[in-house]
């Protein structure tokens, strides 16, 4: 049985990530995502920091974004960070952006990351053995 693994955090919209009208663009909602990761990594041992010491860098390879209603200006925005659990060697994140306000869902999202050596060069086919650690650990029971 699988535990879902989840996060929750808060994101000021910033000055600079919106257009004149106050409105922010539409590629600073996959920055969202970002944070949530980020959050996601420190809550549950899996930061950037904690794969690059044990030799590896996980690029995102597609991440999927559907508009729901604008974010603005001084807004704050939740980010709820969810894990998929998958046995490839990747890790699989659905996102789901809500305005802090009022609750209303903004965004939903999606992203994949692989898992590649320090130098970025060769592909992981299978799990690197920390993250088999790291699932057993967190996400089966």
């Amino acid at each position: 049985m699988e535990i879902e693994l989840s996060n929750r955090t808060e994101v000021l919209v910033r000055f600079n990530e919106t257009d004149p009208l106050g409105i922010v663009w539409h590629g600073h909602y996959i920055r969202y995502f970002e944070d949530g990761r980020e959050a996601f990594g420190m809550m549950h041992g899996l930061g950037y920091l904690d794969v690059y010491k044990h030799g590896y860098v996980i690029p995102v390879v597609n991440v999927q974004c559907d508009f729901k209603r604008p974010l603005r200006y001084g807004d704050r925005v939740i980010v709820e960070t969810k894990y998929i659990p998958c046995e490839a060697a990747k890790m699989k994140f659905s996102y789901q952006l809500f305005n802090a306000a009022n609750g209303e869902l903004v965004a939903t999202g999606s992203s994949v990351q692989v898992f590649l050596d320090k130098e970025g060069s060769v592909l992981q086919l299978s799990n690197p053995r920390f993250f088999e650690d790291w699932k057993e650990k967190h996400v089966l029971i």
